[in-house]
């Protein structure tokens, strides 16, 4: 019986982990440090906004990947350049907040919204105060904007309603944090990992809110600490997906999910190449990573599209 439970554990653990990448139609520009927004709707469509692109930082491309044509086109550009920009789809659109104007730093309170149906960005009310790097995700009718940094990472916690055009500010963050994932699931958002002010200082967090209370509460941490990474929902589970450390050759190739309703992490099939400063979109059964950088910093970008199904 000890021998057959040991065969049993040596065949688990060399078990391929779970899941398997592909790849897509390439970008037309390598990027990095973009916001990465899925429009649903009867033709889904994912955008990339921003970013490293050509030796500069400070990026106003849009490109558009037409998930059920598989092709890509551009859209009009930003009205400003920026990086690390926080961006979202709500109700059909592209809403944008925030950013850098220089390489990682010189932050901005730019806030526009594009309506795919129109072309055009319009100017919405900006953010209280400049930040760039911040998380952002959909809750029922709002937009929650949490974490970031002006000059140092920020606990803030602001809801943009579209209706209004107005911000209120929420409970805020028990540390502050920025390059950090936010993922909505059954009525609260999860915010993953992330930095406190460099690379250096990467947190392995996971903090729940209940909009309901107005409360925060620790989940079961990250097994790797990780900022800078892609982090989506994916067949009920949040997927975290590369990211970078100081000091590290290339970036981070790890998968692992957390399962909200066991408060568990578990590992998944590694990325084919590393990346950092890229975002996911999930549909049509699907998680897609485009571009991104292979190695820390900002001195290589990528024009990939990795595919990940399970």
């Amino acid at each position: 019986m000890t021998k057959l439970l040991a065969a049993t554990v040596l065949l688990l653990a060399l078990a391929p982990a779970p899941g398997s990448w592909s790849s897509g139609p390439a970008l037309s520009v390598a990027r990095s440090e973009v916001a990465v927004v899925l429009v649903s709707g009867a033709n889904p469509a994912m955008f990339v906004i921003g970013g490293y692109a050509n030796g500069n930082v400070d990026q106003s491309l849009v490109e558009v990947f037409d998930v059920d044509r598989g092709i890509w086109h551009d859209v009009a550009p930003l009205p400003r350049g920026l990086n690390h920009i926080a961006a979202v789809g709500c109700r059909g659109k592209v809403y944008t907040f925030g950013g850098f104007a220089a390489q990682n730093n010189a932050a901005v309170a730019n806030a526009d919204v594009f309506d795919p149906s129109t072309n055009r960005w319009t100017p919405i009310a900006p953010l209280p105060h400049a930040l760039g790097s911040v998380s952002v995700a959909v809750l029922g009718d709002e937009i929650h904007l949490i974490g970031g940094r002006d000059v140092h990472s920020v606990q803030t916690h602001l809801v943009y309603d579209p209706a209004t055009n107005r911000y209120a500010s929420r409970a805020p963050l028990a540390v502050g944090r920025d390059h950090m994932g936010l993922v909505a699931y059954d009525g609260s958002l999860y915010a993953i990992g992330g930095r406190i002010d460099t690379p250096a200082n990467n947190t392995a967090y996971v903090d729940i809110y209940d909009p309901r209370s107005n409360a925060w509460r620790s989940g079961a941490a990250m097994p790797s600490a990780r900022s800078g990474m892609a982090v989506a929902l994916y067949h009920g589970k949040i997927f975290a997906i590369g990211g970078e450390q100081r000091g590290m050759l290339s970036a981070f190739t790890t998968n692992e999910a957390y399962d909200p309703e066991t408060n568990r992490w578990a590992e998944y099939a590694p990325l084919p190449e590393g990346r950092h400063g890229t975002g996911a979109a999930v549909t049509n059964g699907r998680l897609f990573i485009p571009a991104g950088a292979p190695v820390p910093g900002g001195s290589r970008q990528s024009d990939t599209l990795l595919v990940f199904t399970l």
